[in-house]
């Protein structure tokens, strides 16, 4: 055995607990630590000939990669509805490294896909989903968006009589996608899938709003020909709107289209009374993308997504080979997502969800939509700021009076170090998006981020 392996492999416990320490200590100062940091150029890493070993590389990580790095986990990062990683999930992730299983065969006896089975239920049964939906774990919500849409072109194929799996799309007519605001990771997915980033076609929003005017979505189902997939949204990237799911099940009664719904974040609203009214009939999707590392506040990398068409799913993505085996009537998750290799991504998530219950992740919910409601409050009484948009669920839409200048407040609450805002556009007009996911950020937080847009609002010019 090379001889830095041997040492690392002797000292493994020593190691661990010298990481643990310095892991512990940065959690810590998570709270106080620059929520964003300069640009650093790093000197490049370079592959050295003998090695330096895991002290000492653990050593170099510290001095030089980690002083670069924004406190992104922390309760003031509001770019990206970004969730910090629960403790439980933290040592899930941990143990899922520890134990390093590839979670796609039932060939070694393991029972991470029991567990993983499991969790899939856990959360089907936190979101209040219907019993005729199935879930696969996969990386996140450009994914879980992929798998949904692709099952979606199968069984588009299938109306036209076309096995696409088999076939290929140059088998079958152009199939019509229809949506209002889709996310972009909803269009790379028709880019990905042969379908076309800018072959769907738009529906009207309702004035004002980034929600699809129905009756404008009735006459453009009337006048299609053919099998049709819709794309809605709970939870737009903007404002945080919402598409009508109950209207959206009646028109599907009537028109049978494929209903593929974006949840990334906005599904986190049926654990709260208050706000399930938002995501009130979604059930009656065909498929359904969760993203996990937002508000469920699990690490990165980990998504769900949920669909009524198992078997669609399983002409899609089954692998069939001699030594990994064909589909059974209870799919490994090889035979259901684009990935062969299969992180354990149930476990940090399993561990969340064992450690803190509905309960738990409902007052996460409940209290993140709370903050983002107070600051939309105090935007809306200041004289240096404009509310743009009802606060509906976790995100704040703003802007400085002079809206050209949002910019400049984006750039300068990031300097301070207190906060981190994100840039967007509402209706043609600069925006700026604060997104509550994490479940650190209490009221103290959010006193130090109005402080800092005050703060910066009153510099500009």
């Amino acid at each position: 055995m090379y001889s830095r392996l041997a040492e690392d492999r002797d000292h493994l416990p020593a190691l661990l607990e010298t990481a643990s320490a310095y892991a512990a200590s940065v959690f810590e100062g998570l709270d106080s630590a620059p929520v964003a940091v300069p640009p650093t150029v790093l000197a490049p890493s370079t592959l050295s000939v003998t090695g330096i070993g895991t002290e000492r590389a653990l050593q170099l990580f510290k001095n030089s990669i980690a002083p670069s790095l924004p406190a992104s986990a922390g309760p003031r990062y509001l770019g990206f509805v970004v969730g910090g990683a629960t403790p439980a999930a933290v040592i899930g992730d941990w143990l899922a490294t520890v134990f390093d299983q590839n979670a796609v065969s039932r060939l070694d006896g393991s029972t991470a896909l029991q567990v993983e089975r499991d969790t899939v239920t856990m959360l089907q049964g936190l979101f209040g989903l219907p019993d005729g939906f199935s879930g696969s774990f996969v990386s996140g919500a450009t994914m879980s968006n992929f798998v949904g849409l692709a099952v979606a072109r199968e069984w588009a194929g299938r109306e036209h009589g076309v096995r696409v799996s088999d076939q290929g799309i140059a088998a079958m007519p152009r199939i019509a996608i229809l949506a209002a605001t889709p996310h972009s990771s909803s269009t790379k997915a028709l880019s990905m899938l042969g379908l076309g980033r800018r072959m769907w076609q738009e529906v009207a929003c309702l004035p004002g709003r980034e929600a699809m005017d129905m009756s404008a979505l009735e006459r453009r189902l009337a006048e299609n020909e053919g099998p049709c997939v819709v794309i809605a949204s709970a939870g737009t990237v903007n404002t945080g709107d919402f598409d009508d799911f109950r209207e959206l099940a009646r028109l599907k009664e009537t028109h049978g289209f494929w209903l593929h719904i974006d949840a990334a974040f906005g599904g986190f609203a049926s654990l709260s009374p208050a706000h399930q009214p938002l995501i009130e009939g979604w059930g009656c999707a065909d498929s359904i993308c969760v993203d996990l590392h937002k508000w469920l506040n699990v690490p990165y990398d980990s998504a769900v997504v949920f669909t009524r068409h198992r078997d669609l799913q399983i002409d899609v993505f089954s692998n069939v080979s001699a030594y990994l085996g064909r589909p059974s009537e209870d799919p490994e998750p090889i035979h259901l997502v684009p990935e062969i290799s299969h992180r354990w991504r149930a476990l940090p998530a399993w561990f969340s969800l064992t450690a803190y219950g509905a309960d738990g992740y409902r007052e996460i919910v409940e209290r993140d939509c709370l903050l983002a409601r107070m600051l939309g409050e105090r935007i809306q009484q200041s004289e240096l700021l404009d509310l743009l948009a009802p606060v509906r669920l976790n995100i704040v839409c703003f802007a400085p009076r002079n809206p050209g200048m949002s910019d400049r407040l984006i750039a300068a609450v990031r300097d301070s170090g207190s906060t981190l805002v994100t840039p967007t556009v509402l209706h043609g007009t600069a925006a700026i998006r604060a997104a509550f996911s994490s479940w650190r950020t209490t009221e103290s937080d959010l006193d130090i981020v109005w402080e800092a847009l005050v703060k910066a609002a009153e510099e500009l010019p």
